[in-house]
C-alpha cells in the first residue's frame, strides 16, 4: 500500500468511510478481475482517487456498486465495492504508475532489487504490468502512452537536474501524467466541461506527490546515496514547503470550478486530508507562508531567539541565558554538566556505554519464509487494515494501520461543507 492521502476513519464518519472502503476495494478487485491475484499488490491509497472522482461526477444510477464476498482484509465479511469504468481506470493507471516505481527501484538497486536475478524477475513484472494497464486503459478510452511517455522523460530529466535546475522542471512529468488521469474521469462520467479543471487539480495534485515523496525519502536517500529531487536541485525545505502549499490552494480553487453530483468523499479528500498529508511530511502544522526565517528543519516551526539565543525558562520570553537560572552555569544543562558531552560521565565519555539514554537494539529482520507466514497472519486477522500499529512482516519495523492514522482536530467528516461550495467550517483559506 502507497500514496499520500491517508484519511483517518474517526474523520471519515461511517457513511464516508463505507465509501472510501467501497472505492478501495473496488480497486484493489478491478485488479484482480482484469490481471490476476497477484496485481492486487498494486493497489494503493491515491489510485482509488480516480474512482471517487468518476463517481463523484456522474448522475445517480444503478451499476455502480456491487456485493463482494468475504475478505481476510475485511475480517471476512462482505461489502458493497465500487465497479465500473472508474474502477478499472483506476487499476490501469495504478498498474503502469507501479510498473515505473518498480523500474525506477531496479535502477536504483534498492535493497534485494541490487541483485541481478531478482532485478530480472522485477523487470520482467513491471514490464507484464504496463502492458496490462495500456490494455485495461484502452478498454475505458484511456492512452496510457502519456504515462509511459511521462515516465521515460523523467528519467532523462533527472539525469540531466543538478543545483540551480528548478523544481518543478523536475516534477512536471508527474504533473502530465496525473492531470491526464483526472480529466480522464469527467470523460468518463459525461461530463466535458469538468475535464480543464480536473486537469490542473490532477497536476497540482501530481506536483505534491512528488514533492512529498521526495520530502519523507530525503533523510533515506541521502544515507543510501539515493537521487532525491530536493538534494539534487539544492532545494531548501522552506521552498518544498511553500510549493506544496500553494499546490493544495490551487487543487481547492479547481475544484470549486468542477460540477459534481455527489462530491462531498472528493472534497473531503483533495480538500481536506490532502493538506494533512502535507502536515504530516513537513512534520508540521505551519504553513509555508510566513515570515522568512519562520521555519526550522523540516518546516516545523522554530520559535525566534534573542541576542544571544538564549530563552528565558521561567517567564516564557526570549533572551539571553539568565546567569541564576537553571540554564545558568551552575545548571546541570550547563557547560561541563552532567549532561554536557565534554563531560567524560556524559554522554559517550560514559564508561559504562554511556548516556542518559539507553536503547535496546531494534529486533531483526524474518527470514522470507517466515515473513511470508507473518504477512499471512497480518491479513488473516485485518491488521493491515486496523490495527493502531503492527509489525512489518519481514522488516519487524513498527507500522501503522491504514484505518488507525487519526489526529482528528477539524470538520467531523465533512458534515457542514456541502461538497465544493464551502469551506467555512474549516481553515482551508477558501
Amino acid at each position: 500500500m502507497f500514496g499520500i492521502v491517508r484519511p483517518c476513519s474517526h474523520r471519515l464518519g461511517e457513511g464516508l468511510k463505507t465509501q472510501w472502503m467501497a472505492h478501495l476495494c473496488g480497486l484493489c478487485l478491478a485488479l484482480r478481475g482484469d490481471h490476476g491475484q497477484f496485481a492486487r499488490i498494486v493497489t494503493n491509497y491515491d489510485g482509488l482517487l480516480i474512482s471517487v472522482l468518476t463517481e463523484a461526477q456522474a448522475e445517480r444510477a444503478t451499476g455502480w456498486r456491487r456485493t463482494a464476498g468475504p475478505c481476510p482484509l475485511r475480517g471476512m465479511r462482505t461489502a458493497s465495492v465500487a465497479q465500473g469504468e472508474g474502477a478499472r481506470l483506476a487499476a490501469a493507471v495504478s498498474l503502469v504508475l507501479a510498473s515505473a516505481k518498480v523500474r525506477d527501484h531496479v535502477a536504483d538497486g534498492d535493497g534485494l532489487l541490487a541483485r541481478r536475478p531478482v532485478a530480472l524477475a522485477a523487470r520482467r513484472v513491471a514490464a507484464s504490468w504496463g502492458r496490462a494497464g495500456a490494455r485495461t486503459g484502452s478498454d475505458v478510452g484511456f492512452d496510457t502512452a502519456v504515462l509511459v511517455d511521462a515516465v521515460d522523460r523523467q528519467i532523462g530529466i533527472e539525469a540531466l537536474a543538478g543545483p540551480g535546475t528548478p523544481l518543478l522542471t523536475v516534477t512536471e512529468p508527474t504533473e502530465t501524467a496525473t492531470a491526464a488521469a483526472f480529466a480522464h474521469t469527467a470523460v468518463l462520467a459525461g461530463r466535458p466541461g469538468n475535464a480543464e479543471p480536473l486537469a490542473e487539480a490532477g497536476r497540482l495534485f501530481g506536483r505534491l506527490a512528488h514533492l512529498l515523496d521526495a520530502v519523507e525519502d530525503r533523510e533515506t536517500d541521502a544515507a543510501s546515496g539515493a537521487w532525491n529531487p530536493l538534494t539534487a536541485t539544492g532545494t531548501s525545505l522552506t521552498e518544498a514547503r511553500r510549493l506544496a502549499d500553494d499546490a493544495l490552494r490551487g487543487i481547492r480553487l479547481a475544484l470549486r470550478e468542477a460540477e459534481f453530483t455527489d462530491g462531498k468523499l472528493a472534497h473531503l479528500l483533495l480538500a481536506h486530508e490532502l493538506g494533512r498529508s502535507v502536515d504530516r511530511a513537513f512534520g508540521s502544522s505551519a504553513c509555508g507562508h510566513t515570515a522568512d526565517g519562520a521555519h526550522g528543519p523540516g518546516g516545523v516551526l522554530a520559535p525566534p531567539t534573542g541576542p544571544a539565543g538564549g530563552v528565558h525558562p521561567a517567564e516564557g520570553s526570549f533572551g539571553p541565558p539568565q546567569h541564576g537560572g537553571p540554564y545558568g552555569p551552575q545548571s546541570p544543562h550547563a557547560p561541563h554538566g552532567p549532561y554536557d558531552p565534554q563531560n567524560p560521565y556524559a554522554g559517550g565519555g560514559n564508561p559504562f556505554g554511556g548516556g542518559p539514554s539507553f536503547q535496546p537494539p531494534g529486533p531483526g529482520r524474518r527470514g522470507f519464509w517466515a515473513g511470508c507466514a507473518a504477512a499471512i497472519g497480518l491479513c488473516c486477522t485485518c491488521k493491515v487494515c486496523c490495527a493502531e500499529e503492527y509489525e512489518g512482516p519481514w522488516s519487524r519495523k513498527k507500522r501503522e494501520g491504514c484505518l488507525s492514522d487519526c489526529d482528528c482536530n477539524c470538520c467531523e467528516a465533512c458534515q457542514c461543507c456541502e461538497c465544493c461550495e464551502c469551506c467555512s467550517c474549516c481553515d482551508c483559506g477558501l
